[in-house]
């Protein structure tokens, strides 16, 4: 709910800014400059997109994991998107992001409130279900309440299914 109250107030900002510009410097520039925008934005969707989503897979294929490729690709579609709507607040917050250090500076500051809110979410998890070792000293393998009491891990080799047995 407070996301789509912030999307309603945003677009009414917007076209609040767009009309009040458009009055000051006329209708033909204000649809210029709309249209114009638009194009670029598009533009920019089709090929910088494109171009990060390769450079995922390619790193994707080194085996490493493409974060910041995906969250560079993401900010420019999501760039894109907003100089293709009309309104100069969107083109403003779609410049910023087209623009490397503001896509840094969004990165690491959703990284932080990821990370913030992932932790939140779990503590409770891990709290609840946290075993102390003092509480099972006395606790005999063989006693009837096994299941209680956290094991100790079974040290041993297996074969996975997927791969050839040696025949040899």
């Amino acid at each position: 709910m407070p996301i789509l109250v912030f999307v309603s107030l945003f677009t009414l900002l917007d076209f609040v800014i767009l009309f009040t510009i458009g009055s000051e410097i006329g209708l033909l520039v204000t649809l210029l400059l709309v249209i114009g925008t638009g194009v670029v934005g598009l533009h920019l969707i089709r090929k910088e997109g494109v171009a990060t989503f390769a450079r995922a897979r390619q790193r994707m294929q080194a085996g490493e994991i493409p974060s910041s490729e995906l969250f560079t690709g993401a900010a420019l579609i999501f760039g894109g998107a907003l100089l293709m709507a009309p309104g100069f607040l969107s083109d403003a917050l779609g410049l910023a992001c087209l623009i490397p250090t503001a896509r840094r500076l969004l990165f690491k500051l959703l990284t932080t409130l990821g990370l913030k809110a992932t932790a939140q979410s779990t503590t409770g998890y891990y709290e609840s279900h946290t075993y102390q070792r003092e509480t099972y000293s006395n606790h005999r393998p063989d006693s009837a309440s096994s299941s209680e009491a956290p094991q100790e891990p079974i040290e041993g080799d297996f074969i996975s299914r997927d791969e050839p047995k040696n025949r040899g």
